[in-house]
């Protein structure tokens, strides 16, 4: 988020309510910093839209069929999916405190008022944005003096240690992160896929999705895709594709300079 150009909220609208979901979007248009990135109307859809799509706040039903709005919460974190900031939209004020136990940015009672929306929003661009402001005011942090150049991937019950140049992608799929090598594929020991990358040499390796790490050595063809956007072919031995995310594309361009 730090290398955004402008200052935009990407905004993904969850509710089973149709009506309630274009008033909500209806609304957001009053504000031009805001961009609808996605909208779904149940919980397993919502996860799935967020495990694909860069999001920085997610207004969330809380009252779903099936998997409701904090299930949905839970669900993210179960799968290891980097959590955007969560506005719980209800009908009923007593799920207030629960939104703040499950670490709601905020909370909004339907039906939505736009000077209450408007405050969520202030909230959402000082929590967001304002670290970032921050940060860029700060001295540049020194960089490690050197990165991990070995890692350890489990396989068949066994422990090998594998050159960090070796590794072509890791993928982060129920919690779990597979890393897949020019002569070994197996599961790390690290929990996420930012403290693997924070490990790893960033000239090198790329979190070109939430889900994917690449190594831009290891890449073999780069695939056009729907709606202007990429995949990209791996040199392993499946030739895996792996999506490039739509934050991640313009950065892909300047790369490769397509």
């Amino acid at each position: 988020m730090a290398g955004r150009e402008t200052a935009t909220l990407r905004a993904v609208l969850v509710d089973d309510e149709r009506l309630a979901s274009d008033e909500l979007a209806y609304m957001l248009r009053e504000f031009p910093d805001v961009e609808v990135v996605g909208t779904a109307r149940n919980g397993l859809e919502a996860v799935e839209l967020l495990e694909t799509v860069e999001a920085d706040l997610v207004f969330l039903d809380v009252q779903m069929p099936g998997l409701n709005g904090l299930g949905v919460i839970r669900k993210l974190r179960e799968r290891g999916v980097p959590l955007p900031r969560f506005v719980l939209v209800t009908a009923y004020d007593h799920y207030a405190v629960e939104a703040f136990q499950h670490e709601a940015l905020d909370y909004l009672l339907k039906p939505v008022e736009r000077d209450r929306l408007a405050l969520t929003l202030e909230r959402a661009r000082r929590a967001i944005f304002g670290k970032t402001k921050a940060a860029m005011a700060e001295p540049p942090p020194a960089r490690p003096p050197a990165q991990r150049t070995k890692l350890l991937i489990r396989a068949n019950n066994r422990n090998f240690i594998v050159d960090a140049n070796d590794v072509i992608y890791a993928t982060i799929q129920d919690g779990v992160i597979t890393v897949v090598s020019t002569r070994i594929e197996g599961q790390s020991n690290y929990r996420t896929i930012e403290e693997l990358q924070a490990n790893l040499d960033p000239e090198i390796f790329w979190r070109v999705h939430r889900s994917y790490l690449v190594n831009i050595n290891r890449i073999k063809e780069v695939i056009p895709w729907f709606k202007s956007s990429y995949q990209l072919r791996m040199d392993d031995r499946n030739q895996t594709e792996i999506p490039v995310s739509r934050v991640q594309t313009k950065r892909l361009r300047s790369l490769l300079k397509l």
